[in-house]
C-alpha cells in the first residue's frame, strides 16, 4: 500500500503531461498557432493566456516541452506528496498568479509554456521545507537544490536565452516563494 501511495497514487499528472503532448503535435501537424493563447501583457485578448499558455509551448522544437515535462512531473509529485492538504490550492494560485503576473509586467510578446508553474513549485517546494523546518522536508529541499539548483538562473534576463519569459520565471519564483 505504501508503495502506491507514493508511486501511483497521482497518476493523473501523468494524464496532464500527456495532454499537454497531445496538444503540442496537434499544434505541429496541424499548424494551429496556439501561441496566440499565450500572455500577452497588457491586452484584452492576452488575459485568456493566463489559463492558457502553460497548455501550449513552443511548436519550433519538442525541447521546450521536453524541458518542462520532467520539472513538471517530479515538482507536481513531490507537492502532492509533501503537501497534499494544500496541493490543489497551491498548483491553482501557482497557475493563475503567476500568470496574471506576467499579464502585468511582462514584455509585449507571446509567454507561453508551463515553466512559470515550475519556477512557483520549485520556490514553493524549497522554502516550504526551509520554513517549516521538519527534516524529511529539508532533506527534499536539498535534493530539490542538487536537482534544479541551476534553474535559478531562468528569473534573470540577461542569463536566458532569446525567446524564453524569463518575467514568467521571475514571477513564478515570487509567487512560489510568498506560498510557502
Amino acid at each position: 500500500k505504501d508503495f502506491y501511495n507514493i508511486f501511483f497514487k497521482h497518476y493523473w499528472i501523468l494524464f496532464f503531461l500527456f495532454f499537454l503532448w497531445l496538444v503540442h503535435f496537434a499544434n505541429i501537424h496541424y499548424h494551429l498557432n496556439l501561441y496566440k493563447l499565450g500572455v500577452f501583457p497588457r491586452t484584452l485578448d492576452g488575459l485568456w493566456g493566463i489559463a492558457f499558455a502553460p497548455l501550449v509551448h513552443s511548436s519550433s522544437d519538442n525541447n521546450h516541452l521536453i524541458n518542462n515535462s520532467v520539472p513538471f512531473l517530479i515538482l507536481t509529485w513531490a507537492m502532492f506528496y509533501f503537501y497534499r492538504p494544500i496541493a490543489w490550492r497551491v498548483l491553482f494560485f501557482s497557475w493563475i498568479i503567476t500568470g496574471l503576473s506576467v499579464w502585468f509586467f511582462g514584455r509585449s510578446s507571446f509567454h507561453i509554456g508551463i515553466s512559470g508553474v515550475i519556477y512557483s513549485q520549485l520556490f514553493f517546494l524549497f522554502f516550504s521545507g526551509v520554513f517549516r523546518r521538519n527534516i524529511q522536508l529539508l532533506s527534499f529541499s536539498l535534493l530539490i537544490t542538487f536537482l534544479y539548483g541551476s534553474m535559478v538562473w531562468g528569473i534573470f534576463p540577461e542569463t536566458v536565452k532569446t525567446g524564453v519569459s524569463w518575467e514568467a520565471h521571475l514571477s513564478g519564483a515570487i509567487i512560489g516563494f510568498i506560498l510557502s
